[in-house]
């Protein structure tokens, strides 16, 4: 059943150096919602790229002898690989060097200069290359740049300034018309209270490096990075060309996902640009928490990273895409630690969702010849555990919606929890035994075996790698109807199936520390 469009998006990441688990989280929650939204019925577009341009890229590549352009696709390079290894199922990769996103850049500086929007005057301000930000004395902490700590310089040049300060009270009235518009709601607060302020206009190009996207009128400036990168999300649909049709399906944006440290850039500089452009605005700005280790921010520029192939080499991609799902709050930091990591896998993986499916098919092997039977009247704490599978699909979609994808785990896993004492109070492996209680044994194991199905069907968007795993040992791998969204209806589990046990799905991390 179609639902209509749904377009989310990551940022486009710098490729400076490789990928840490920071940015690996952000675009496996992104897809996580998108994978969730398709299995639902939506058409979805999800994108994700890369922002390849600036004085850090230049100086980079040329401390290591390359060209930028040969040093970036290297890197981008790994950005894909590791995105392959996530299984994440984007539906473009829009890089900024790429001819299609230059020509919609080169236009819209061209617009917004042509009405007026856009201005030369000169720019002076403290300059962070390793952060790509300018910062005003006052913001400076001991001299250095507040971010990383690291040294900055006093630029002054030429430049042409976007009118920022000219958009503020539409941008107040915008927030406070849409609450919804930036999430969660510390976010929303501090967007507000920096417009309130004051906006100062912001400088959009610049002369002090040549690694860029020309101005359009005046090559001796290239667009900097505010219009470049942020106009990515409408040249990958292609705004403003030919081939716009795309962006005629798929604007506005649903759901911008980043990082709350670079929220403002999402919730004030791109949508004074769209409001100067005359374009809808997205529906939602969604600024995540950071994954910190030892209490500190993670960053490449502080050399504290994690490095998501090394997990992924040592514990498998579902467990590290499950991890990072359930262990970072909405909207609030989470800690990582490799304990922790191993905890959450053997209690919630090994312990509940891999040994409920390993006991339940054992004993129906062992008493049932592995078939499943036709269930008979309910009884007992049956009803109690049908209630909870029936309304459990509409709550996580509900979480899913508003991106609490650690809450949505959290009622999945309840419904695991409850089929788990399930078990224990209903004691298959006893009834299994007695041949007077042959119909109640397969009420017991038809009902684990629907919540099964159930939970199968959720944890697909989380944990893509998931149900291929499990279709076969429920013997469903030939029922796709029974693999979607609409199918979590009671009851539709069809008897008569033959079960398959095979090894755990999660078997238990020993010694792995």
């Amino acid at each position: 059943m179609a639902r209509g469009k749904f377009y989310i998006t990551t940022p486009i990441y710098y490729p400076s150096d490789r990928l840490h688990i920071g940015h690996a989280y952000t675009t496996v929650a992104a897809d996580t919602v998108a994978r969730f939204k398709r299995l639902q019925g939506y058409d979805v577009f999800f994108l994700t790229g890369a922002d390849e341009h600036g004085q850090k890229i230049e100086r980079a590549a040329r401390s290591k002898g390359k060209e930028p352009q040969a040093y970036v696709d290297e890197i981008v390079a790994s950005f894909k690989e590791l995105w392959r290894l996530l299984q994440i199922s984007y539906d473009d990769f829009i890089r900024t060097t790429e001819p299609r996103h230059k020509v919609v850049a080169q236009k819209v500086f061209q617009r917004l200069y042509d009405q007026g929007d856009i201005y030369r005057s000169t720019y002076q301000g403290w300059y962070c290359t390793p952060c790509e930000t300018f910062w005003t004395a006052r913001q400076l902490v001991d001299g250095k740049c507040p971010d990383c700590g690291r040294p900055v310089e006093l630029i002054e040049e030429e430049g042409y300034f976007f009118r920022l300060s000219a958009y503020a009270e539409r941008l107040l009235a915008h927030i406070e018309a849409h609450p919804e518009f930036i999430q969660p709601v510390a976010r929303r607060n501090e967007v507000l209270n920096f417009i309130r302020g004051g906006l100062e206009d912001l400088c959009v190009s610049r002369t002090t490096f040549s690694w860029g996207i020309p101005v359009p009128f005046d090559s001796r400036h290239v667009i900097y990075v505010w219009i470049d990168a942020l106009t990515n999300y409408l040249s990958a649909l292609g705004y403003g060309t030919d081939r716009d049709e795309r962006f005629r399906r798929y604007w506005p944006a649903d759901v911008h996902l980043v990082g709350k440290d670079i929220v403002r850039f999402h919730a004030i500089i791109w949508p004074a640009l769209l409001m100067a452009m005359g374009l809808p605005l997205p529906h939602r700005v969604v600024g995540h928490g950071w994954l910190l280790v030892e209490g500190g921010k993670m960053s490449k520029s502080k050399g504290n990273v994690i490095d998501p192939y090394d997990l992924i080499a040592k514990y498998g991609v579902e467990a590290v895409r499950y991890y990072l799902l359930r262990e970072l709050p909405f909207g609030a930091d989470g800690q990582y630690e490799e304990s922790n990591l191993v905890r959450r896998l053997n209690s919630d993986l090994a312990n509940d969702l891999g040994n409920l499916l390993y006991r339940t098919l054992t004993v129906l092997e062992k008493y049932g010849e592995g078939v499943v039977g036709e269930p008979g009247a309910l009884e007992g704490p049956d009803e109690e555990l049908i209630a909870l599978a029936q309304v459990t699909p509409a709550r996580v979609a509900e979480l899913v919606e508003q991106l609490q994808l650690a809450e949505a785990l959290a009622a999945i896993g309840q419904l695991v929890s409850r089929a788990n004492k399930y078990l224990d109070e209903t004691a298959p492996w006893s009834l299994g035994k007695n041949p007077e209680r042959k119909e109640r044994f397969a009420t017991v194991i038809y009902n684990v075996l629907e919540v099964y199905r159930f939970v199968t069907v959720l944890l697909g968007p989380f944990m893509p790698g998931f149900p291929p795993r499990v279709w076969p040992q429920l013997g469903l791998d030939s029922h796709p109807e029974l693999h979607t969204f609409d199918s979590l209806r009671w009851g539709a589990f069809p008897p008569a199936v033959r079960v398959v046990k095979g090894e755990p799905l999660f078997p238990r991390l020993e010694g792995e520390i």
